[in-house]
């Protein structure tokens, strides 16, 4: 049986933790900066976690991370 491809859009966007979690990068810090409060830029800092439900659909996509 043939290797699974990983899809490379999912690679660039997640990172899996040592426990097996899966980070992402929040979206809205990359422009238009000025109108967004300072707590909402702080918040956006911060690596996200998926959800359980979101976490099936990546490993699937993910199959070697």
């Amino acid at each position: 049986m043939p290797k699974m491809k990983t899809r490379r859009s999912a690679a660039k966007r997640y990172r899996k933790t040592a426990t097996g979690k899966i980070r992402y990068k929040k979206q809205g810090r990359l422009h238009i900066l000025t109108k967004k409060s300072t707590k909402r830029k702080r918040r956006l800092r911060k690596a996200g976690l998926l959800s359980e439900a979101e976490v099936r659909r990546a490993r699937a996509l993910l199959p070697y991370d």
